[in-house]
């Protein structure tokens, strides 16, 4: 059993001094929001092994703000940086999933940005949450994430359609809890 957890970056500004895309900070709702995604994770037994981060700041900044949520309930995991995140499509973070196959964690978690985030939850859903999988089907919100179970004892074996989604949650449908 394999378990993946897709994590948005949170808001963030809408423009940056420098004028790049990846330079784009969060804003105030999405530092607030990392670290509400943070603590749920924290407090929602499997935790990630491993963490692979995009190297854009937003993503950067999400996921620093998030692990110190998580630490107050959660063993920190190994974090990767990983530049092939930042605007991957599907095909290009399945390939990065199964890069996971060398050190092998159980749980892995992406942090990255749409469109590719949401296409490869579209995507590798083939079943679980049916109410989760619904709302999901409109977006991958900041801050939202996505946690999928594969029947499968190597990341090589991660497929389209072969995941089930276990849940779907984000800052905002945890505050309609």
């Amino acid at each position: 059993m394999r378990r993946l957890m897709l994590l948005r970056h949170a808001k963030t500004e809408t423009d940056t001094p420098s004028g790049r895309d990846r330079d784009r900070r969060l804003d105030a709702r999405g530092r607030k929001d990392a670290a509400e995604i943070g603590d749920w994770i924290g407090r929602h037994a499997p935790f990630p092994d491993t963490v692979m981060v995009s190297p854009a700041v937003r993503a950067k900044e999400t996921w620093e703000i998030a692990s110190q949520a998580m630490k107050e309930h959660a063993p920190l995991p190994e974090v990767e940086w990983v530049a092939d995140l930042y605007g991957a499509d599907p095909a290009q973070l399945l390939r990065i999933i199964r890069m996971a196959s060398a050190a092998d964690p159980k749980k892995l978690m992406l942090v990255g940005h749409n469109p590719g985030m949401h296409e490869l939850s579209l995507a590798l859903a083939g079943s679980g949450d049916a109410k989760g999988r619904q709302a999901l089907a409109d977006n991958l919100p900041t801050s939202g994430l996505a946690v999928f179970d594969f029947a499968v004892d190597d990341w090589n074996d991660v497929a389209f359609r072969r995941g089930a989604l276990a849940i779907f949650v984000s800052p905002k449908v945890l505050r309609q809890a």
